[in-house]
């Protein structure tokens, strides 16, 4: 049976209308979207499209080595405060004496910390014990002599009962030139002498002149040495030097002083003598900071003690 064309067009136009007419009956062609619609749209958009970003990510970050983070530093220990031992008991001269086999830089962080603590006197003390009982390098010697010049300015004499400071005497040979200027000048050197030690010693000036052989304008000699209270106690080397004037006469003797200090120490015991007095070096300045009170009491000490006899073949 075949359908006339005048039919077939018509159902045709009729189906294709029908099914749009059905799908789009409830569709509003002629109001815009919301900004929620078409912002919901551009994000369902965007997320089916590939990310140009990710994929240059994807190629770069294998090619690109990253540098290795550096290795965390190692976290020092605070290091702990250095012990002060008894601040209560006595003070001696040989105070910290037992700690010299620590060094020098030990003693010196002892004396700081006394001195922050507020201990002048034990400070002092373990100062000087960087002297006289270790071997100091040049700069741990400048700070610990710096530190004993000032503490020693504020602080009392250690022996301040003349009675029971050790016994010296200071002896000079000279000839007619110098006999009337010398024996003032050597009883000045006595106070000053017992003013360095700390009034650890006391010194009695003895002068004994002879007769004069150079003529009137050379320099005139003189012979110089130290001793115990009497005739049989230890002395020291006799030293002799020459000068032309009064002026210097002090001087060479206050430098007389330390070398034969120094030469004691030296030669008898197992202290740090002083290193030798530098040119134009103030020898009363070193026999103050350079000679410690702890010297200054085995030095006296020494010469205290009877002449050894020889004992006879």
């Amino acid at each position: 049976m075949r359908i006339s064309i005048l039919w077939v067009i018509p159902l045709a136009l009729a189906v294709v209308t029908g099914t749009w007419w059905f799908n789009t009956r409830h569709m509003d062609f002629l109001t815009p979207p919301s900004a929620a619609k078409l912002e919901e749209i551009r994000i369902r958009a965007e997320s089916s499209l590939p990310r140009p970003d990710l994929m240059a990510q994807a190629v770069i970050e294998p090619i690109i080595a990253k540098e290795p983070e550096p290795p965390p530093l190692p976290i020092e220990e605070p290091k702990p405060p250095i012990d002060l031992g008894d601040l209560q008991a006595p003070l001696t001269l040989q105070h910290y004496g037992e700690r010299s086999a620590s060094g020098s830089a030990h003693l010196i962080e002892l004396a700081s910390a006394l001195e922050e603590a507020s201990e002048p006197r034990r400070a002092l003390l373990a100062w000087e014990r960087v002297l006289d009982l270790t071997r100091p390098d040049e700069s741990q010697a400048a700070a610990a002599i710096s530190s004993i010049t000032r503490l020693r300015s504020i602080l009392p004499d250690w022996n301040v009962q003349p009675e029971t400071a050790i016994r010296l005497t200071l002896q000079a040979s000279t000839g007619k030139k110098f006999a009337k200027i010398l024996p003032a000048i050597l009883e000045g050197v006595a106070r000053d002498l017992e003013k360095s030690s700390s009034g650890i010693v006391k010194v009695k000036s003895v002068v004994s002149v002879g007769k004069t052989t150079q003529a009137g304008a050379s320099p005139t000699p003189v012979a110089f040495w130290l001793a115990g209270p009497d005739k049989k106690s230890n002395t020291t080397e006799v030293l002799s030097f020459k000068v032309d004037s009064a002026e210097a006469l002090k001087a060479e003797v206050l430098t007389s002083v330390f070398r034969l200090i120094q030469s004691h120490l030296d030669r008898n015991t197992a202290f740090t003598p002083p290193t030798p007095l530098v040119e134009a070096e103030d020898p009363l300045s070193a026999l103050t900071s350079r000679v410690t009170r702890l010297s200054w009491s085995e030095f006296a000490t020494a010469l205290n003690q009877p002449q050894k006899i020889p004992a006879k073949p």
